[in-house]
């Protein structure tokens, strides 16, 4: 099995065994500032040279699962992913043509879903029939699981990210063309960027941020409570609304452990009333719960095939 995750700032790729064995894994620059084509053709790249090296340790592929940022078209298989600077790209379709075997099943998926599939059968959300996989990295996103099942809402549901919490004159404007997303404050992405505004000078990304507060440094110290503030705002409507049992925080900013956890489980505690309160955990597979959940739906694509 190939697998892909062109999620996060580098690609995570590798081979996987029909029982989850990572048989070889490696990352791979994901060339964005140079345009959608040159992404594309990096990836097309990837996944004929994965097939290749299967193909020459003396391994089958028997399909090809890539996940995407992005809104997918399952139908068409086409991506729109404003970060990777796609527009209706048909994605699926250049893969077919790449790879150029029929009978290789291509599964194109939504990264931030598939991590949560992972976590769903591996990882930190196993059991649960209702819960949330919530990473929050460079941007946020949300794999919803509801009565059993990952909600996809034709590719586009789990947006949490692009839900406004954030009024007035310090609404800031998101990517996506709205003021006052949840991910203008709260992504690690968001993090950085918000305290060198604030400071005056730049960050090292949101780690240095996280070592800043930990020394006692306050603008580290508001923009932290400010993000925390509208993370649990975001937890306890969704909460309210579709009653998780566990909440697995993913992402970069996962990283800062009980600093980030256990002020998310206090706050949503404070605020429930009469809503069933759900656990907040670490997810457990980190950065290979993508390229992971990739794999997975590529082996339910062929074990399908297999069974009709």
């Amino acid at each position: 099995m190939v697998a892909v995750d062109l999620g996060g700032t580098r690609m995570k790729c590798g081979l996987v065994a029909a029982d989850g064995a990572v048989l070889h894994r490696e990352t791979r620059p994901t060339p964005r500032t140079a345009g959608g084509r040159a992404v594309l053709d990096t990836l097309l790249e990837t996944v004929v040279e994965l097939s290749q090296k299967a193909t020459a340790d003396g391994h089958r592929v028997r399909a090809i699962g890539v996940v995407v940022p992005g809104i997918i078209d399952a139908e068409t298989g086409t991506v729109v992913a404003e970060n990777l600077a796609w527009s209706g790209t048909p994605v699926r379709a250049e893969l077919i043509a790449a790879v150029g075997d029929d009978d290789v099943p291509i599964v194109l998926a939504h990264d931030v879903r598939a991590g949560g599939y992972a976590e769903l059968r591996q990882g930190a959300l196993t059991g649960t029939t209702n819960s949330l996989f919530l990473p929050l990295g460079t941007g946020i996103a949300a794999a919803m699981v509801v009565d059993g099942r990952l909600v996809s809402g034709d590719g586009y549901a789990g947006e949490l990210g692009h839900t406004r919490f954030i009024h007035g004159e310090t609404a800031e404007l998101c990517a996506c063309g709205q003021w006052g997303c949840l991910e203008t404050v709260a992504s690690a992405a968001a993090i950085a960027r918000r305290y060198a505004a604030r400071a005056g000078r730049v960050v090292d990304g949101s780690r240095e941020v996280m070592e800043l507060l930990a020394a006692g440094d306050e603008i580290a110290a508001q923009v932290w409570q400010d993000a925390l503030t509208v993370l649990i705002e975001a937890l306890v409507l969704y909460t309210t609304l579709l009653a998780p049992t566990r909440i697995a925080i993913g992402g970069g900013l996962v990283g800062a452990g009980e600093t980030l956890l256990q002020p998310l489980r206090d706050g949503v505690h404070a605020r429930l009333t009469f809503q069933r309160e759900p656990e907040i955990v670490a997810a457990v597979l980190g950065e290979e719960a993508g390229c992971l959940g990739a794999a997975l739906y590529a082996w339910d694509r062929v074990t399908s095939e297999e069974q009709s």
